[in-house]
């Protein structure tokens, strides 16, 4: 080891300019034990600043060229992310949260040991707290001249080369602090997503809803036509009964275990794979006391203990797309049928009591005006547009209709743009956008025969899943400007009310933006009868399907997972029971 250490010390004064890091390719906590051995600590717990470094930027930016502005006291503290060394001096680029700013280090204001740490021990990547006055140098660079600084975080691992970056699509994807370390523009969209999710809290409570929190873990699987969510995207798990799977090691762990395990497993698969754990059979059963058992990560089944537990054993699923969501058909399948949609059943319960469904029962409850930001699963693919888990938002309102929800999403999407850019013109990729009100209004009918030239209605009714391939392989990517899609098929809208003046059709629209689906939502069916007709309906076909597939009868429809069949599905009695209570008119949105 003391061979290692020599050649480094003698290597590393050539290389320091260059900001080549040979401790750490030959041994990574080199530094840190030297540092040590030195009586210097290299994991600092604490460090006063004074300024970020845009604020130092904005307040000193008068200085002229080669001034000092020696009465200035600073402090600041970021990353390394650039250095040179020109004999006596040592210039270094910081980042902090807010931009960037260099140091200006000069032997004569430091003392002999502090320049030696400077060249010998710090080194790209390490986080630094630096104090002293500001400078502006002759080539017109603001500086702090550092009289004095202190190494806060050894970094052991050398940062992405700076001339190539981090080009690795799949690590920038897992590893995103890598990601923001080396491309800080990507911390921006995490800034502008913030401000986005805040502008659309402000919005819904200036407009007098109320938000409200629904479980994640429920009671019925509502999805019809999808697998349940379970471990492996892949490969999923037939969630009819919970006695099926045999009881675990684990089995006397609290409700709250579960859900810091489920979250650590998430972390873990995610770092690993991207295939995430999303659901966990759930087995619930009365215990005397709870007791908190370890941990693991192998864990394949989950079973909860609940002191005093109503149920004495129960399957749990996580919550599902809180509104209907549209199967996409495969494009090398010519043909194509429509994949029945995803209920969203809790919130309607809260307005005669609204998450899938309790958003919908809070409506039933008399709570007029009611959303939800929250996490949702579904079992489907991972690609740039889909992901297992991802964060929507759904709301709700009494005595409205799907024109209520258009004039809804405008207000909404205009805000938010005028919040994070300023305007409402934006530049997409190169095609500019405008959110400019009102937006293009068209019938998925109109839209489909102005792109074929056909007029599907001269068909019947039996070619709506016809006309839903077409709208999606051929209409949807064409749709650049804001435009509300209007009046689908109610085979693909079980959950929303039927048109009031075109049979077969229902008051529903999709908003799409750049191509792409933005938003979801509907004249919201509160008709009980209706209701459970399309439910029993869904279930009726789901049925017949899985006995083909049991006769091994090979799938024809577009959407070629068979396994989406293998399961089995149950009629929420308590929602539809709801409904009977009475749900004022009312409209949703996702």
């Amino acid at each position: 080891m003391h061979h290692v250490v020599k050649i480094a010390n003698v290597l590393k004064p050539f290389l320091f300019s260059f900001g080549i890091r040979l401790d750490a390719l030959l041994h990574p906590s080199l530094n840190v034990e030297e540092l040590r051995g030195k009586g210097y600590e290299p994991y600092a717990y604490k460090w006063d600043r004074t300024h970020t470094t845009k604020e130092l930027q904005e307040e000193y930016n008068y200085l002229e060229n080669g001034e000092v502005c020696e009465e200035a006291a600073v402090s600041i503290a970021g990353r390394i992310v650039a250095r040179r060394a020109f004999g006596k001096l040592v210039f270094m680029t910081v980042r902090d949260d807010t931009g960037t700013i260099q140091l200006y280090c000069e032997k004569d204001s430091l003392s002999e040991d502090q320049f030696e740490q400077l060249k010998g021990f710090i080194d790209i990547g390490d986080i630094l707290g630096a104090s002293g006055s500001i400078k502006k140098t002759e080539k017109g660079e603001l500086s702090v001249y550092v009289k004095q600084f202190e190494i806060l975080t050894k970094s052991l691992l050398p940062l992405p080369d700076k001339f190539h970056g981090l080009t690795d699509v799949d690590k920038r994807y897992r590893q995103r602090y890598i990601d923001m370390i080396a491309n800080p523009e990507v911390a921006d969209v995490f800034r502008t997503r913030a401000k986005v999710v805040s502008e659309i809290r402000k919005t819904m409570e200036s407009l007098g809803f109320i938000e409200v929190e629904t479980p994640v873990l429920q009671f019925v699987d509502s999805q019809f036509y999808h697998e349940p969510v379970c471990e492996d995207c892949q490969h999923s798990l037939p969630m009819a009964s919970a006695a099926k799977f045999p009881q675990n090691p684990y089995s006397d762990m609290s409700l709250r275990d579960l859900i810091d395990l489920l979250t650590a497993r998430l972390e873990a698969k995610e770092a690993a794979n991207r295939t995430a754990v999303l659901a966990q059979p759930v087995m619930v059963v009365p215990v005397a006391e709870e007791k908190k058992p370890e941990c693991s990560a192998e864990l394949v089944q989950t079973v909860v203990q609940v002191p005093k537990a109503p149920i004495s054993s129960t399957s749990l699923f996580l919550a599902v797309p809180t509104v209907p969501l549209r199967k996409k058909t495969q494009k090398k399948k010519k043909k194509a049928t429509a994949a029945p949609l995803l209920p969203s059943i809790h919130l309607r319960r809260m307005a005669c009591l609204k998450h899938c469904g309790i958003r919908r029962k809070c409506k039933v409850g008399g709570i007029e005006k009611v959303y939800e930001i929250g996490r949702i699963f579904r079992n489907e693919g991972i690609s740039t547009r889909h992901n297992p888990e991802f964060t929507t938002i759904e709301m709700y309102e009494s005595y409205s209709d799907y024109e209520s929800m258009m004039i809804m999403a405008e207000e909404i999407v205009t805000r938010c743009a005028i919040a994070t850019h300023g305007k409402l013109k934006i530049d997409y990729q190169g095609t500019e956008i405008s959110l400019e009100r009102p937006w293009r209004r068209e019938t998925m009918h109109s839209l489909v025969k102005e792109a074929t030239g056909i007029d599907f209605n001269s068909f019947g009714q039996d070619v709506e899943a016809a006309k839903n391939a077409v709208f999606e392989t051929v209409v949807e990517s064409t749709l650049i400007q804001p435009t509300f899609v209007l009046d689908y098929p109610v085979e693909i809208s079980p959950l929303a009310k039927p048109h009031r003046s075109h049979a077969g059709l229902t008051e529903r629209f999709e908003l799409f933006i750049c191509g792409r689906e933005i938003g979801n939502a509907f004249s919201e069916l509160t008709d009980p009868i209706d209701q459970r007709s399309r439910f029993e309906n869904q279930i009726k076909q789901h049925n017949a399907k899985r006995a083909t597939m049991a006769k091994g009868v090979k799938s024809t429809e577009g959407e070629g997972n068979e396994n989406d069949y293998s399961y089995e599905v149950a009629l929420d009695e308590d929602f539809l029971t709801s409904l009977e209570y009475g749900m004022p008119p009312a409209s949703g949105m996702v």
